[in-house]
């Protein structure tokens, strides 16, 4: 146990934050700019499909896409699209949406929550294509997600559109599908099978800044899909937040949750190289993890890419949900169980026992690997960072302090 902490200070990020600040107007521009009258008979049925991330702002989103739906004369219905989460069970994707604050009382529509599925076909690297029974025999599905670089491949077609209905609407089958025969090359094809075979409408996808909030809306008619996922996603890296220095000594997570990333801890934050190997891009030497964000739901997908973490947290993991997602994926490492130990202190004074110089340790505390406009970080990366563009720092020390339980006091962030 140390008596005397590293001093840290904050330190801001300016990034591009423009927020859309009415989301149901926006949704609404998109849907009076995409006619969509002309391809539905009022009475049909559509399916809206909502994923499991924790999306800004979502369950206004979903809310304002069923009344205008509504207009139109249709009759919308929600499915949890969300490939194995929620335990892979009818009752435990419902149960993730309701923790999003999507519900039939709040989007004012049922929520109907099936794993049955239907084959559509085989691709040529011989992945099944699967969809849920929900979506194939409705009149019209409208999917809506947000788009953003994923967590394990690189493609110009990542999380989006594209991939909410290749992995997302095949529920566990279709998950464990495309994760079997590789998710970067399947998604595309997958995704064009299920638009020519199935009564898609319309996609909503959704952009959002540094600070999770949405920065933009865009309506994409069925043969739209790829090139908005495309020309979203390129947009999206350039508004993907990261930590302004490549080494450090101890990096303090606050939190991880699926919630925040779609591993739990977005490896375009901490490394690639800490699920998948390969070069140590940013090398940030020990991780530790505090925290589980309650949307998670005791999914720990990404624990494995921490070193070391707390009591806390083993607690709250529930193990069938985790290795279900794991096993869907067939990332192993992304579920192992790191050092555990009783409490924040002891995590952080095991981290600092194998620094050789306090006094020049590199350390930085972030909230979660999304919201990064502000961290702390100590005196030897605050000296790295003095006089960079676009970084504002405190000069005011920050003390590292602990509670009668021995968690570190609240990560406060100031109101941008």
């Amino acid at each position: 146990m140390y008596c005397d902490y590293p001093r840290m200070y904050r330190i801001r990020q300016r990034f591009d934050n423009f927020t859309i600040a009415d989301v149901s107007a926006a949704v609404r521009e998109e849907f009076a700019r995409v006619d969509l009258s002309r391809r539905v008979r009022p009475g049909q049925r559509v399916a809206v499909a909502v994923g499991s991330r924790g999306i800004d702002r979502l369950p206004a989103m979903v809310a304002t896409t069923v009344e205008c739906l509504r207009e139109m004369g249709l009759e919308p219905f929600v499915v949890p699209a969300m490939g194995s989460h929620g335990g892979a069970t009818d009752e435990g994707q419902a149960e993730v949406l309701r923790h999003m604050g999507i519900s039939q009382e709040t989007v004012h529509a049922p929520v109907v929550s099936h794993m049955e599925v239907v084959s559509l076909g085989r691709l040529d690297n011989g992945a099944d294509v699967f969809v849920s029974r929900d979506i194939a025999e409705t009149d019209h599905v409208v999917v809506i997600n947000r788009v953003k670089p994923h967590t394990a491949f690189r493609s110009d077609v990542e999380s989006g559109l594209c991939k909410m209905l290749a992995v997302g609407c095949g529920k566990h089958l279709g998950a464990l599908s495309m994760h079997k025969f590789d998710l970067g090359e399947s998604i595309q094809p997958a995704a064009r099978m299920i638009l020519e075979r199935t009564p898609v409408l319309c996609g909503l996808a959704i952009l959002e800044n540094s600070l999770d909030r949405t920065h933009a809306v865009r309506m994409a008619l069925p043969d739209e899909f790829v090139d908005v996922d495309r020309s979203l996603l390129q947009r999206a890296r350039t508004l993907l937040p990261r930590i302004p220095v490549e080494a450090l000594d101890i990096l303090i997570v606050n939190e991880m949750g699926k919630d925040i990333s779609g591993g739990g801890i977005d490896p375009n934050v901490v490394g690639f190289w800490r699920r998948y190997g390969g070069p140590r891009t940013p090398d940030y030497r020990t991780v530790i993890v505090l925290d589980i964000t309650e949307k998670s739901d005791g999914n720990a997908v990404g624990i494995g890419m921490a070193d070391l973490t707390t009591e806390r947290v083993r607690s709250r993991i529930d193990l069938e949900k985790t290795y279900t997602n794991a096993l869907t994926t067939g990332i192993w490492a992304s579920v192992r169980l790191p050092i555990v130990l009783r409490d924040d202190r002891a995590a952080l004074d095991a981290g600092l026992a194998h620094v050789t110089d306090l006094r020049k340790v590199r350390m930085a505390r972030i909230l979660n690997s999304l919201s990064l406009e502000t961290l702390w970080v100590s005196e030897q990366v605050v000296k790295e960072l003095t006089g960079r563009a676009g970084i504002e720092i405190d000069d005011s020390p920050i003390a590292i302090a602990f509670d009668s339980e021995g968690r570190l006091l609240p990560f406060e962030i100031p109101e941008p």
